[in-house]
């Protein structure tokens, strides 16, 4: 993708017609509170770009994001938007690429914070477009003087982002050292990070990108997909990664300035026009997951026919693979809704909705890509023990104990009733098989769970690679297969098409891309390199 220039250091000023007289004294063409050409832009100010436009519209709550993983689904197009898998175009992510290469080159040094920094996002840039689309251009990008840079495979988009997390991990280990628990940045990072959880951040990213090649940990022994991995987990001194949920990346929301999604899109009123999916409800209702309980409401129909509202089998879920007008046509009374006092309701204490915490990249989600590389024998270690780690910390996540009172309501937020938690039936219900292939599908389920409305797309992300001969429905089983899905074959997509603008811009080289992963083609039903 052509990136024209790395970072403006002045401000645009609109110029206007001057009449100058020989009565005016000074200079009346430089602005003095202007920086000059010449400048430096400060870091702390990078930084505060680049993590505060780290996560995009679309993977917020509520967005894209949350119904591509099917966590939700739109009954009204007006309010909620499609829920189609016709992704068309990708945003793309070199603004973040040029910003890091602007934090990389005025850094000072190096050996410094912001240097590390420049690397992990680097490679945060790379690998988010590469996973939605394939080969893209990364080793030229942001070079002034390439305004049609090649593209690179999808295969060296990852080595290349891979050593840059190693690089960002060795640069700010020492520095982490010496101030763990300091702030790496109070002004610039909008996450308010100490050193040491930039760290194990970039660590844990690190292990996700990982898990992420899971296809071809095998068949590409230069990446050292596996042995990378281990060696990460088993080395904690050298590789620090999340040890609580207190090392999350979240995603702060205060109001008014940056109101919780439903909140700034004003979509209070409207919680009845979407839902939770069949999906959701059918790996969380059957086992008596109490998280159902907090994150949706039981269909009143069901309620008032005679069932308790406290009982799991009160819920009932939405299916996407329909079109939002047949959904439309639903009884709103007939499905489960997300809880409206949760999502929807400005609480006095503002802080995000009621809602869980944003969790963009977690230590719940760590736990089960341990989990899963330990059932894939990457490394040694009791799978059950980290599968049972990350069902803990997503519990906690909602605060939920064992035998706590939960308010059940209905989609107005009126109380139907109360259910008491069972966390030992619930544990029970949900403990991890001896079997392999069982196992795994377990950690794949437990994974998607603990990632409602979180993460941006990485529930769909795992649920593509998961598509195999052994789950050919991939894990869990997402609706498809009928006029909502949006596609020509009504299947789920595998990947997004190219920004628009290599095809204007770059279009040699995007051609030439397209001829050699898919045919001559932008097919968004193609896999890439990283699933096939």
């Amino acid at each position: 993708m052509k990136i024209k220039s790395l970072i403006p250091l002045a401000l645009l000023l609109t110029i206007g017609m001057v009449s100058i007289t020989g009565c005016q004294k000074g200079n009346l063409v430089d602005n003095p509170n202007v920086a000059a050409s010449s400048g430096v832009v400060p870091p702390t100010l990078i930084l505060n770009h680049l993590t505060a436009k780290m996560i995009r519209n679309d993977e917020q709550p509520f967005g894209i994001g949350s119904k591509a993983s099917q966590d939700i689904a739109s009954t009204y197009v007006y309010y909620f938007g499609p829920n189609t898998y016709s992704f068309g175009s990708t945003e793309d992510t070199y603004d973040i690429l040029k910003y890091a290469n602007a934090l990389q080159n005025n850094a000072g040094s190096t050996t410094n914070k912001y240097y590390a920094l420049s690397q992990f996002f680097k490679a945060y840039a790379g690998i988010w477009l590469t996973e939605r689309v394939g080969d893209i251009p990364f080793s030229q990008a942001g070079n002034p003087a390439i305004l049609t840079p090649k593209y690179d495979t999808q295969h060296d988009v990852y080595k290349t982002a891979l050593s840059l997390l190693s690089s960002a991990n060795s640069i700010i280990a020492p520095l982490a050292a010496v101030s763990p628990n300091t702030k790496l940045d109070a002004t610039g990072d909008i996450f308010g990070l100490t050193y040491l959880q930039w760290q194990k951040l970039i660590n844990t990213y690190t292990l996700r990108v990982l898990i992420d090649l899971s296809k071809r940990a095998s068949d590409n022994a230069d990446l050292n997909i596996t042995s990378s991995f281990a060696t990460i987990v088993n080395n904690p001194t050298t590789y620090p990664i999340m040890t609580s949920n207190s090392d999350n990346l979240v995603y702060p929301y205060v109001f008014p300035s940056n109101p919780y999604a439903t909140l700034s899109l004003g979509l209070q009123p409207y919680n009845s026009y979407n839902g939770v999916t069949q999906a959701y409800v059918n790996v969380t209702a059957p086992v008596g997951d109490p998280r159902l309980m907090l994150v949706s409401c039981p269909s009143i129909n069901i309620v008032k026919g005679g069932v308790s509202a406290s009982s799991f089998s009160a819920y009932v879920g939405l299916d996407p693979s329909q079109t939002v007008g047949q959904l439309q046509a639903l009884d709103f009374k007939a499905y489960s809704h997300s809880n409206f006092n949760r999502y929807f309701v400005l609480p006095a204490a503002y802080s995000g909705a009621n809602a869980e915490p944003f969790v963009f990249i977690g230590y719940p989600e760590m736990c089960f890509n341990i989990a899963e590389a330990i059932n894939r024998g990457w490394l040694s270690g009791s799978a059950a023990t980290w599968y049972n780690n990350g069902i803990a910390a997503s519990l906690s996540l909602y605060k939920i104990t064992d035998g706590q009172t939960l308010t059940i309501q209905d989609y107005t937020g009126a109380t139907l009733g109360t259910a008491t938690v069972n966390l030992a039936s619930f544990l029970s219900n949900v403990a991890y098989s001896s079997d392999n292939t069982t196992a795994l599908a377990q950690i794949f389920t437990q994974r998607y769970v603990a990632l409602h409305l979180n993460s941006g797309f990485q529930n769909f992300m795992n649920w593509r690679r998961s598509v195999s001969s052994a789950f050919p429905n991939g894990l869990p089983t997402y609706n498809q297969n009928g006029p909502g899905i949006g596609t020509p074959n009504n299947l789920i997509v595998r990947r997004w098409q190219y920004p628009a603008s290599e095809a204007n811009e770059n279009t040699t080289n995007y051609q030439a891309a397209l001829q050699s992963q898919f045919g001559g083609t932008d097919d968004q039903s193609k896999d890439t390199w990283l699933t096939k």
